[in-house]
């Protein structure tokens, strides 16, 4: 029986974390034998026996995860309780073992994280104190967003994009091998993207990191319908996990303690009798604490928690997922599942003290992302300067400067999905090895390395997002045409980043081998669409698209990237041979600058033409058109706009949101001294979209952006520029067409 909440009286000014429950439970008859001692003590940060006392109040913390993710669902009539709510014994058990590193896969499991971290009281430091506070945060700006944001006190980790979970545990645990870190997957997006694979790879290249634990919410149905693998049965499950190098899967079914008679292979613990209920949270607590051991102990394991999904809370299966307009507290199917699920207050003070216990206190101020991590002095990266008007691999001199720091930083990470020998990087390859067990020197491999190469994009961006968003070094090197199967999750971690309490290294990415130098392979290979991509996430306020112009500059950006904290900053580079255009003094200046005048014609009598420009291998034709106006008699200028975040202005980019915001832009008088003219011509390579706050500020009377269109196989990157229209005489025609329009127009004023 159930009653009403009534105000609880409060000893002290400090606000009653209870206050705003809806409904409370009578006590326990067991309450004096199972309840009177919280089951972690005092100096304690778990539980010790499994005893009844601890499986009783394990017990009680789950339902009080599911009491709190329903009614904060419903006071917001939106969000997703019924996910959590099948996993709850799961979390329950991982917190009350004291560990609660704990990720997940599973954005629509917010509400339920969101509980977690109010009722372990790390939400105060939000100024959330109370259930009314909670819910009044629920979904708000500044608040709880809808799906999980690592900004949040005690979580380590964003999540909403499915299939990006597992990368943040591997990378907690391969720069924390003394913790475990628990990943919660959802089985409705089990196979999104690729989950299980990456983990198999991950185990390959690090087998003697196995403190990570997923942890398969298997409960039989996704966001709208059945899950996909509903219909396998346990040993299909178990030999699926084990065909991806799990050697230990733990399997706790709760049809096994069903005593309810209910259907179908998922059924709700929560409707079991109370021995039976008991029975179930024991295996659940003992199998989560066999998994941990084996996992910090050396072995690969997996839980897998089946249960039906939306276990105590309003609805089961897929109506459970998620909340709509309506459906608030008072509405009958979700009034009477709180009152099934009310604890008394006595229950809500013993699990607060339980969770604020766990892992030696608030998960606000002990995971480990809540700390800045110490890393390997690495002093200044040793830069060589090349002379102008040499040839030089820009992709080769960023190679020479990641092996140097690989060697200073034992723990950074390169990964590259299609080989860095392939992108004139084998420097790298021949100073830090390939990670893999089967060591052959012929082709730089060690099961010790620091180059991660499964052939995913997915994987390799993972893994290096997942490092830089923990605290250490990573480098994703990708072929431009490829990485858009691995940014999502880049881009999660670059919006992570800009909310982010503490400092952490930059996200660091280098797209080479773009579309101008794969024209014999064809349009498969010639994608620079993603320049455009992130050029529109420039405005976020810190992300960094940046196009160095020669292999002095591409050093200097990547030293540059190295000290940057916060930031997702991505490189595009060639991996041809390409002329040196400027010192390295001038290649700084213009990654702080945002760009660079590479060349300027004394005045003409008829006119200047401004080519403004991203990119390397495409000044070739702009430097011949440069000729071509020479000769009939007008000035020239060309500008490398190489940090386009730099040319917007102040009120156009969300600098001043980001946690370590960075509020340097050019100012009106050095944009006008770069690109004033009477005719203006953005040229990019590749996307045009980093080329936009130049259009936007440029007062040049006649103004034209000319730029990557589509693939096609050629013969030779000047046959690809032409087909796309970027060729000397196009690009002199379209200056003669700019200039003689504005001829004519100020013959008309005349």
């Amino acid at each position: 029986m159930t009653q009403a909440a009534t105000p609880i009286s409060h000893s002290t000014a400090k606000p009653d974390f209870r206050d705003g429950i809806l409904h409370f439970g009578a006590l326990p008859v067991d309450f004096e034998r199972l309840g009177q001692t919280p089951a972690i003590g005092e100096v304690q940060s778990a539980i010790g026996a499994i005893d009844a006392a601890a499986v009783q109040q394990t017990q009680w913390t789950a339902d009080a995860l599911r009491y709190l993710t329903l009614q904060l669902c419903a006071s917001k009539q939106s969000g997703h309780p019924g996910g959590f709510a099948s996993s709850a014994d799961a979390y329950a058990a991982l917190v009350m073992l004291g560990h609660t590193n704990i990720v997940t896969e599973v954005g629509h499991h917010a509400p339920g994280f969101y509980s977690a971290m109010f009722l372990d009281g790390s939400l105060e430091s939000m100024g959330i104190h109370t259930m009314t506070d909670l819910q009044a945060r629920f979904r708000e700006r500044d608040g709880l967003l809808g799906h999980l944001s690592g900004a949040i006190p005690g979580l380590l980790a964003p999540a909403g994009p499915l299939g990006q979970g597992q990368h943040f545990a591997m990378a907690g645990a391969y720069l924390n091998r003394d913790r475990l870190f628990p990943c919660t997957i959802g089985d409705g997006g089990l196979g999104e993207p690729y989950i299980l694979s990456a983990m198999k790879h991950f185990h390959t290249a690090y087998p003697e990191v196995t403190n990570f634990l997923p942890v398969l919410v298997w409960n039989g149905y996704s966001q709208e319908h059945h899950s996909m693998v509903s219909r396998m049965d346990n040993d299909a499950m178990v030999a699926y996990w084990r065909a991806h190098d799990f050697e230990r899967v733990i399997l706790i079914d709760a049809k096994d303690f069903d005593d309810a008679g209910q259907d179908g292979a998922y059924v709700d613990s929560t409707l079991f009798g109370p021995e039976a209920r008991l029975a179930f949270s024991r295996a659940v607590l003992e199998g989560v604490q066999a998994a941990a051991e084996s996992a910090l102990g050396g072995t690969l394991t997996a839980v897998i928690l089946k249960q039906l999904k939306g276990a105590g809370v309003h609805a089961s299966g897929a109506k459970s997922h998620n909340l709509y307009p309506g459906d608030t507290a008072e509405k009958p199917n979700i009034a009477a599942a709180l009152e099934r699920g009310a604890l008394a207050p006595e229950i809500w003070a013993l699990t607060r003290t339980n969770m604020s216990r766990a892992g030696g206190g608030p998960a606000a101020r002990t995971v480990v992302t809540e700390f800045e991590r110490q890393l390997p002095e690495i002093g200044q990266l040793p830069l060589h300067e090349f002379t102008r008007g040499e040839s030089a691999v820009p992709a080769s001199a960023l190679a020479t400067l990641a092996a140097e720091l690989g060697r200073r930083d034992p723990q950074f990470v390169v990964t590259n999905a299609d080989g860095n020998e392939a992108s004139a990087m084998k420097a790298i390859n021949d100073a830090l090895k390939i990670r893999h067990p089967t060591e052959d020197a012929l082709y730089n491999q060690s099961p010790s390395g620091q180059v991660y190469e499964p052939l995913s994009e997915d994987a390799c961006a993972g893994l290096a997002a997942g490092i830089a968003l923990f605290g250490g070094r990573s480098l994703w090197l990708s072929y431009e045409s490829f990485a858009i199967n691995g940014w999502p999750i880049v881009q999660t971690v670059g919006q992570a980043m800009a909310e982010l309490r503490r400092r952490t290294p930059a996200m660091v990415s280098m797209f080479t081998a773009g579309a101008l130098e794969q024209g014999r392979n064809g349009w498969t290979h010639q994608r620079p669409e993603i320049e455009n991509y992130i050029g529109g996430q420039v405005r976020n306020g810190n992300v960094y698209l940046l196009y160095p112009t020669d292999a002095n500059m591409i050093q200097a950006a990547y030293a540059w990237a190295v000290d940057q904290s916060n930031k997702c900053i991505s490189i595009v580079a060639s991996k041809s041979a390409l002329p040196v255009h400027t010192t390295l003094d001038q290649a700084r200046e213009a990654i702080e600058r945002g760009a660079i005048c590479l060349y300027e014609s004394a005045p003409g009598a008829r006119g200047t033409v401004v080519f403004a420009v991203t990119g390397d291998m495409v000044f070739q034709p702009v430097f011949a058109a440069r000729d071509r106006l020479e000769a009939a008699g007008y000035r020239v200028r060309i500008v490398a706009v190489v940090n386009p975040r730099r040319l917007y202005r102040e009120r156009d980019v969300a600098w001043s949101h980001s946690a370590q915001p960075d509020g340097r832009f050019m100012s009106d008088a050095e944009f006008e001294a770069l690109f004033a003219g009477e005719a203006l011509i953005g040229v990019s390579g590749g996307g045009t979209v980093a080329l936009e706050p130049v259009l936007l500020r440029s007062r040049a009377a006649g103004r034209d952006l000319i730029g990557w269109q589509r693939g096609e196989t050629t013969a030779s990157p000047t046959e690809i520029m032409a087909y796309n229209g970027i060729s000397p005489e196009s690009l002199e025609q379209r200056a003669l067409e700019l200039l003689d329009s504005e001829d004519a127009r100020l013959d008309r004023a005349a």
